[in-house]
């Protein structure tokens, strides 16, 4: 008679077993996933470097505002065609955006019309956040954690537009100001501000100079555009510094502050 006890079911391993994923003991597992596998679709696709649109999702092609969409859609289109130069073995100056409608939209929009691979960062909302169609389909994510999803932002930009926006376009613009002011990013970064009139009725920047919130010498971070062409005028002298230079995806583009006796405040 046979005596070994009967064979009890099977665990799934670590790597295969949902319930585990999905638990807050996997939280790490969940936030290194969503820096490797763009990471892999990045290298894939041969994607160098990019030039970030921000901007808000309700701004639409028709309606109030709708201009600033056509001037997304115009500069991006611009940047995408004379960035085409420069693609060799990899693509140079990708415009990529949150992935959404809106200016995010738009910006695709202009790339995929130029001929050019975009690139969408989206992420799960209850409201207003959906991919949009323009989005290179190989290269259209979906993230959970907003510091992941703003890393990747970060990560590969040489240089960054800001259209008009609300609380997520705010939020994301004074990021990246105050990575560049506090020179925590191991590079240079071109920053336009698009719609001087909208952008002075809703930050008053000499107020926060005035105050000593800020340097006088911190405006100088940023330039105004009002149009597609001064735009890309601003964009273009930065971007052509960066073609020749040779950049990897094997390091992040974060680095401890080049000048460490700087203050991050205002003098």
């Amino acid at each position: 008679m046979n005596q070994n006890p009967p064979h009890g079911d099977r665990r799934p391993v670590a790597y295969m077993n949902d319930q585990f994923l999905n638990s807050p003991d996997a939280r790490a597992l969940r936030i290194l996933s969503e820096f490797l596998e763009p990471l892999a679709h990045f290298r894939r696709e041969k994607i160098r470097d990019t030039v970030v649109f921000f901007g808000s999702a309700r701004i639409r092609e028709e309606g109030p505002l709708s201009q600033y969409y056509q001037d997304a859609r115009t500069l991006s289109r611009m940047l995408t065609e004379w960035s085409g130069q420069f693609t060799n073995s990899h693509h140079r100056f990708v415009i990529c955006s949150g992935g959404g409608p809106g200016i995010m939209e738009a910006a695709n929009r202009g790339a995929h019309e130029g001929g050019g691979k975009t690139v969408g960062l989206n992420i799960g909302l209850p409201f207003e956040q959906f991919p949009n169609p323009y989005i290179t389909p190989e290269l259209s994510f979906e993230f959970h954690y907003f510091f992941m999803r703003k890393f990747w932002f970060a990560y590969l930009a040489k240089a960054l537009v800001v259209f008009p926006g609300g609380f997520g376009t705010l939020d994301e613009m004074m990021e990246v100001l105050t990575l560049v002011q506090t020179q925590k990013l191991a590079k240079r970064m071109t920053i336009v501000v698009y719609g001087s009139e909208y952008w002075k009725e809703v930050i008053n920047f000499n107020a926060l100079v005035k105050y000593g919130m800020i340097s006088a010498e911190d405006l100088e971070l940023f330039h105004f555009a009002d149009n597609p062409q001064a735009a890309f005028d601003l964009l273009k002298p930065g971007l052509t510094e960066y073609a020749s230079q040779a950049d990897s995806l094997e390091m992040p583009a974060f680095a401890k502050s080049r000048n460490p006796q700087r203050p991050a405040g205002t003098t």
